[in-house]
């Protein structure tokens, strides 16, 4: 029997990645949905090669586009998620879910009840509405798997253990693409040289996220909600190389270290076929590699957003979606050259320290309308004071 299996962001790199492991798995796979925002030229051509009857975009110039281009097809094409049900008639094997930005929340938890198992590579979700999420995962029995390798990396480090033993756990960090630029340019640093990123191979909203390492923030948060650890058990190290993605250090005085390539096929793939007999090709192991890690500490003057960590409540708290919001807003100022690379994290710090967003640090998110009314709304205020200036523009 075909494994069935959703792809929620089909078209993004994550969702692209999962299409090339299971291309090669076509006649075990059956793909029930797929998904996008805007990219129907890339979805459409994921369908044909599936064969998928089922499509979502969301965007609705896209969707139009797409609906006449397939008029004679046997397809069903949908611009929202409110039709879930009437795609699936029982229970699929494996979602992920990769829409980004908070964006994804909705279509994350709605489709959950629909599943066995999800794995969730949307960060923002995980940040801003995770007990919603865990709520729902609880509910309907689905297991879930993180994708982002560093949480991958503690899930599958912490198979047959218990999260109790944990002493502390170490996230790690290249130090994206400013690591060995002086701090006396980064007022100077242009959208180029942010979105350069010596080790991996990004969208532009997360290779900025990698230069300010807001990144890393919005990781230890994920960590923290994931695994249920106070913030003080998760610490950050430097880590050029990006080979080892989680330190695991237990009370028994042993620690374990996860390494694998710079590839996110490894933890996309094991997400789907763990404890099965698939086989992903890898590097052969480098022991010089492995005798050079050179692990460091975190230089909050080069990086001052990982500061973050120090204002964030202990309990999840709708705090956490006004900094996604703001943050998102400010890097599409920048990538849009409305704004300076160090304006990114002078004007996240303002906003935020503000007494109308810090009360939201007293308030539980208690459902997905309230996280996205609020993202709207410091999206907007971020809008109103940023275009009361302008005139400045970053060099390309």
């Amino acid at each position: 029997m075909k494994k069935k299996i959703a792809i929620l962001g089909s078209t993004g790199s994550i969702g692209k990645n999962l299409i090339d492991i299971i291309e090669k798995d076509k006649n075990s796979i059956q793909i029930i949905l797929l998904t996008a925002k805007k990219n129907h030229i890339t979805l459409l051509k994921q369908a044909k090669k599936f064969k998928v009857k089922n499509l979502i975009i969301t965007d609705q110039k896209s969707f139009k586009i797409l609906s006449q281009k397939t008029k004679k097809l046997n397809l069903n094409i949908y611009n929202n998620f409110e039709n879930l049900n009437k795609i699936f008639k029982s229970k699929i094997d494996y979602v992920m879910s990769s829409i980004t930005g908070i964006d994804g929340l909705k279509p994350t938890i709605d489709i959950i009840k629909f599943t066995k198992e999800i794995a969730i590579a949307n960060k923002e979700s995980i940040i801003c509405g995770w007990n919603l999420i865990n709520k729902e995962l609880n509910t309907y029995k689905t297991k879930f798997i993180p994708v982002d390798s560093e949480h991958f990396s503690i899930w599958y480090g912490l198979q047959n253990l218990k999260i109790s033993n944990i002493e502390k756990i170490f996230l790690t960090a290249s130090g994206g693409p400013l690591y060995k630029i002086p701090l006396s340019k980064f007022k100077n640093i242009n959208i180029s040289q942010a979105l350069n990123h010596p080790n991996w191979k990004m969208g532009k909203k997360i290779s900025i996220d990698s230069a300010t390492m807001i990144n890393k923030v919005y990781e230890v948060i994920e960590a923290k909600n994931i695994f249920n650890l106070p913030y003080y058990k998760i610490n950050i190290l430097i880590h050029p190389k990006s080979y080892v993605h989680a330190l695991l250090k237990f009370d028994n005085g042993l620690t374990k270290i996860i390494a694998h390539d710079t590839t996110m096929k490894i933890p996309i793939f094991n997400t789907i076929y763990l404890n099965s007999e698939k086989k992903i090709k890898s590097k052969k192991l480098d022991i010089n590699f492995l005798n050079n890690l050179d692990l460091n500490k975190v230089d909050q003057k080069r990086y001052p957003m990982i500061k973050l960590l120090k204002l964030l409540p202990y309990r999840q708290s709708l705090y956490e979606t006004v900094i996604v919001s703001a943050n998102d807003k400010l890097v599409e100022f920048f990538l849009d050259r409305k704004i300076k690379f160090t304006d990114i994290e002078k004007k996240l710090f303002k906003l935020i320290k503000l007494n109308e967003f810090v009360k939201y640090k007293k308030i539980y998110p208690t459902n997905v309308k309230d996280i996205l009314n609020l993202n709207k709304y410091v999206r907007l205020k971020l809008h109103k004071k940023v275009y009361k200036n302008t005139n400045v523009k970053t060099t390309d």
